[in-house]
């Protein structure tokens, strides 16, 4: 039996290896080529220290206390000389990739669909040359055929398989959105890298409150597509904001995630004043239906800048501080990745 193991690097780069049973993280990512912090191997000196909030794992009696002290490890502290998985894991390591002689996986691709789906929105989908491990709310840069140009776009899709798929705001004059548009053609290669952010799915413990705006929306469809996948016994909603009526795009999907998960439920809201939609304003407008459980909630967001500060604003004037906030801002032509767990 072998567990897949997320090593999530200081600079924002996951790179995912298989960690045998009965294997250290040390020693399996040794086997993958990834030279992790060590000095001893022996639980010593502590030099391999990171963390892990995520999996299930034995650390041990090996370690001495000024390695890894007994507070360090109740707050999620590991040695990975010491840390044997005993399930899929996600480790945290506070160095950058690049110092254990990695750094970000690139993978072959081929356009399989491009569809625009509205005026503002391209889905594009894509089959990898090989399956792609990714925390569901990651993304990969794409490379726009013919330049040097990057694209960072998250996953719309589940993890784990080669049919990959991206929601992807149509820019008019913009460089990705232009090949898409009028040049792409299926089975044209692309080249990605990744995966990439700090943005992702932790274990669901309590109440889930997701806010998208606009194609921010995509992490979200490949946590609900996780969630599909593995069960949640915690409400999650989800309150999705957009400009104009026109930019409403995945409803169907979002219904159907509804149906069949029996904790989710979703509210759409339409920005403009010209709109008949029943939902109008903003996504602070619309939190009636929001699990905040005086704070007892895992925060979600991603969206545009303005939309990120809104609703930071709109807890602090409510007074309430969620048990996480996690949180992305994009623009059109990059993906800024930024996170606060409160």
């Amino acid at each position: 039996m072998s567990y897949n193991i997320a090593l999530n690097f200081e600079d924002g780069v996951t790179r995912f290896i298989s960690c045998n049973e009965g294997e250290t993280v040390l020693d399996a990512a040794y086997r993958n080529q990834i030279n992790l912090p060590m000095d001893c191997s022996d639980g010593v000196c502590g030099t391999c220290k990171g963390s892990c909030h995520q999996g299930e794992f034995d650390l041990g009696e090996e370690y001495i206390d000024e390695a890894l002290s007994d507070e360090e490890a109740e707050q999620g502290k590991i040695l990975t000389c010491q840390m044997v998985p005993s399930s899929d894991c996600v480790v945290e390591i506070p160095v950058a990739s690049t110092m254990c002689k990695t750094g970000i996986a690139e993978v072959a691709g081929t356009v399989a669909e491009v569809n625009l789906i509205s005026a503002t929105a391209i889905e594009l989908k894509i089959t990898a040359a090989a399956d792609v491990g990714f925390l569901p709310g990651q993304y990969m840069n794409i490379r726009v055929p013919g330049t040097q140009e990057t694209r960072a776009y998250s996953f719309s899709s589940k993890p784990g398989s080669r049919d990959l798929s991206f929601l992807i705001r149509n820019v008019p004059g913009g460089l990705m959105s232009s090949y898409l548009v009028g040049t792409a053609k299926t089975g044209a290669e692309l080249t990605l890298t990744g995966p990439m952010g700090s943005f992702y799915l932790r274990p669901v413990a309590r109440p889930v409150l997701m806010l998208a705006g606009g194609t921010g929306l995509a992490p979200f469809l490949s946590m609900l597509e996780h969630l599909k996948a593995n069960g949640c016994d915690q409400p999650v909603h989800l309150i999705y904001g957009v400009t104009n009526d026109e930019d409403l795009v995945c409803v169907a999907a979002l219904e159907a995630f509804a149906a069949e998960l029996d904790n989710f439920s979703f509210a759409t809201v339409v920005a403009s004043d010209d709109s008949s939609h029943p939902r109008k304003g903003y996504v602070t407008n619309h939190m009636e239906g929001a699990p905040l459980n005086d704070g007892d909630v895992d925060v979600y967001l991603c969206g545009p800048p303005p939309m990120v500060d809104a609703v930071l604003g709109y807890f602090r004037e409510q007074g309430i501080e969620p048990n996480s906030f996690h949180y992305e801002k994009f623009t059109p032509s990059v993906t800024a990745v930024e996170e606060k767990v409160a």
